[in-house]
């Protein structure tokens, strides 16, 4: 793959292309985000008829927006859809009306702490209409009559979302989620598509011991519909990361797991403690991103989500300030480096059994201590070897020994090849 440097830059422009699109949990902005990241990986697409049935909700009725304006009486444009998707109240019914602003006014969305912002909303669920305008812009606004117009219509369809998969050395999975129902938001979550997309081509590059399946779907019904349609075959999901918000300026947050013990909730603490970036690591919670659909009691699944400033966190958040200004190809490649480490540790991490339990084996006779022969890490690949071998009880994995030794996890694994190599341990 190329430096991290490139690939940042591609992942740049990989939002810069999908920034304008209006996407929503159904319709064709969807379809056309997942065309272009079908561009770079190969993507199976899922179509799920309206009214199907997923857990204990219902596939909703499809959305699409040609275009919507609030016009004064001169005919401008006071608020266009077409300047940007977030000034349409997502999942707005059809209206052509003329009506005064104090009318208006009841469907109009604000920031009034942000005056020069627009604010991103939506009504997935309820009929509404609705447009989002910079405070600024209301307050210009003199009163007098107005056309609006939403050129949309709601009707029976499909909830579209894509799968990608790499394939592994086994049918144990890692799945890699990230939603794509929200409009021109950079960081939430444009940035979170791309890490993912450049993740699964690095891991196409190699031969992963797991299957990695990644997961592009629209925010809560798009992991809902995947769940229902994936019930029989969850149980070899072993592992998970949602991906979000990956492309701001903030330090990484990991989220654990409903769990808290999982294996990814050890490995994510552990790459980002060893890699001493600024981070932080949070208790789970129902509230947030997908995650907590895949942890969902019922299903209770080894997912976290890795983000840089969590959700609601930042101010941009859900406002057109969380613009392509906002995020920069040096953060998306930082998480994506982050997302590579973990993926490394999860594929490496394994238990292994001491063949010569009995005393320490002699590992001068079997040229292990001349291998070491000329590394600045000696000591350290020496100390690590020890480790292992102590360790290798069938009960603690390589992470354990990478744990309690203190030895980065990469010498560790280094170790344990060795001895395998040389008959001392085996998997």
């Amino acid at each position: 793959m190329a430096p991290m440097t490139a690939v940042g830059e591609e992942m740049y422009a990989l939002v810069e292309r999908l920034y304008p699109l209006c996407r929503s949990i159904t319709g064709d902005g969807v379809r056309a985000t997942l065309e272009i990241v079908g561009e770079y990986i190969p993507l199976q697409v899922h179509e799920v008829p309206t009214g199907t049935q997923v857990l204990d909700w219902t596939v909703p009725q499809e959305w699409n927006i040609r275009d919507a304006y609030v016009a004064d009486t001169s005919g401008n444009r006071v608020v266009d859809f077409a300047a940007s998707s977030l000034h349409v109240l997502g999942y707005s019914v059809p209206v052509s009306a003329t009506m005064p602003l104090a009318e208006l006014r009841g469907h109009l969305h604000t920031l009034p702490d942000h005056p020069a912002w627009v604010p991103y909303r939506t009504s997935y669920y309820k009929p509404d209409w609705g447009f989002c305008l910079a405070q600024d812009t209301l307050d210009a606004m003199p009163d007098g009559e107005y056309e609006v117009r939403i050129d949309s219509t709601l009707a029976d369809g499909h909830l579209t979302y894509a799968e990608h998969v790499v394939p592994g050395q086994v049918a144990d999975e890692v799945i890699v989620s990230c939603h794509v129902c929200h409009p021109s938001l950079a960081n939430d979550n444009l940035a979170g598509i791309a890490v993912a997309t450049f993740l699964a081509r690095a891991l196409a590059e190699q031969n992963p011991y797991h299957t990695y399946r990644f997961i592009f779907a629209p925010g809560t019904i798009g992991a809902i519909t995947w769940l229902a349609r994936n019930a029989e075959r969850v149980e070899r999901v072993k592992h998970g990361l949602v991906l979000a918000c990956a492309g701001d300026p903030g330090r990484l947050t990991y989220k654990q797991s409903r769990r808290g013990d999982a294996e990814i909730d050890r490995v994510m603490r552990h790459v980002l403690a060893a890699s001493e970036r600024p981070h932080h690591i949070t208790e789970f919670t129902p509230y947030g991103y997908d995650e907590r659909q895949f942890c969902s009691p019922g299903f209770n699944l080894g997912v976290g989500s890795l983000t840089r400033t969590p959700y609601a966190g930042y101010p941009e958040y859900h406002t057109s300030a969380d613009n392509l200004d906002f995020v920069s190809p040096e953060a998306m490649a930082d998480t994506l480096a982050v997302c590579r480490e973990a993926s490394a540790v999860l594929d490496r991490n394994r238990q292994y059994v001491n063949l010569s339990p009995y005393g320490e084996p002699q590992l001068g006779r079997r040229g292990l201590y001349d291998a070491l022969g000329g590394r600045s890490d000696t000591k350290q690949a020496q100390m690590a070897m020890l480790w292992v071998l102590n360790l290798s009880d069938g009960e603690h994995s390589l992470l354990d020994v990478a744990e309690r030794s203190g030895l980065p996890f990469d010498t560790v694994a280094a170790a344990a090849d060795a001895l395998q190599g040389a008959g001392l341990i085996k998997a």
